[in-house]
């Protein structure tokens, strides 16, 4: 799925148009990234973790000439799957849009057993 498609099924599920998703999207992009230069986390319960990392430097090898080369070390992101995540080929899931109020939208994933 390309950033494009997921703005398009986003935009249809949660009834918003297309600018209106986009904007989600990169303002999730934008807040997760800034999350992680400051070595914090971004924790969705069930889904997962997004957190950065430190590489140590490493000797490494040219693949083409098989010469050793030194690899800086460097921090990294790191996305770890949630609990819910991890049973994706035991169970179905469903996505069920609850209407709190109606200036509140919010979606519940829930587990079908099957």
């Amino acid at each position: 799925m390309t950033k494009a498609e997921l703005i398009a099924k986003i935009a249809e599920k949660a009834k918003l148009t297309k600018a209106q998703a986009e904007s989600a999207v990169a303002a999730f992009q934008c807040i997760v990234i800034k999350e992680l230069v400051t070595d914090g986390k971004v924790t969705l319960v069930g889904f997962g973790t997004f957190s950065s990392v430190k590489r140590a430097a490493r000797t490494g090898r040219n693949p083409q000439t098989g010469k050793e080369m030194k690899i800086a070390a460097k921090r990294v992101g790191k996305f770890t799957t949630g609990k819910f995540l991890k049973d994706l080929d035991a169970c179905k899931f469903e996505c069920k849009q609850e209407k709190k109020t109606p200036a509140s939208k919010t979606f519940e994933v829930r587990r079908r057993k099957g």
